[in-house]
């Protein structure tokens, strides 16, 4: 069993990391493997459209341009994926948004997201989270995925970096929970 995570936030190593892994040391003490990767701040661009992956069926983007390629195989060889962004004008970081849209062409070319669980976290300052929650959620429904939740939305108030509210550290302890019982469940 396999979760990786998937740091949207151009700012490495703050509030939407420190959220990330809360969740994946939840997830490794139920035996569960993890990985992270930072997208955040590199050079990923969107989709083209081009429709190759379709046509070819490899699991790949037809593109080598930037580092989508490196990271895909460990996302579709995964059971969980958690993507976490913060909440910028009420929506994902630009390059999680180019992440996902790829993501989508080619997990689906191939079937690979399929009944995966997926979860979204947002890391806000003051508002906007709710909406990039559902943004998130819609890549997971159009590919046919499990989408774990907490107690209450898995979104973290956070200002200065470590500054993610007592509310969120819970909630992310308790998603953890929740994405390790659904994989078990799913694996039996």
């Amino acid at each position: 069993m396999k979760a990786v995570a998937i740091n949207g936030s151009p700012r490495n190593n703050e509030n939407t990391q420190i959220m990330l892994d809360i969740v994946l040391e939840g997830l490794k003490s139920e035996g569960i493997e993890t990985k992270s990767i930072q997208i955040g701040g590199t050079n990923i661009h969107g989709c083209r459209a081009c429709r190759v992956c379709k046509n070819i069926k490899n699991g790949r983007c037809a593109f080598n341009d930037d580092i989508f390629n490196e990271i895909i195989q460990d996302v579709l060889d995964a059971d969980v994926i958690i993507l976490g962004t913060p909440s910028y004008y009420s929506d994902m970081t630009s390059e999680l948004k180019a992440f996902i849209d790829r993501l989508g062409l080619v997990g689906s070319s191939v079937g690979a997201l399929k009944h995966k669980i997926g979860a979204g976290i947002v890391a806000q300052r003051r508002a906007g989270g709710v909406s990039v929650q559902s943004s998130l959620h819609h890549m997971f429904l159009m590919n046919e995925m499990i989408i774990c939740g907490s107690t209450y939305w898995n979104i973290g108030f956070a200002g200065e970096k470590g500054g993610v509210d007592e509310e969120a550290i819970n909630n992310m302890k308790n998603l953890a929970e929740n994405i390790a019982w659904t994989l078990k469940k799913i694996k039996i």
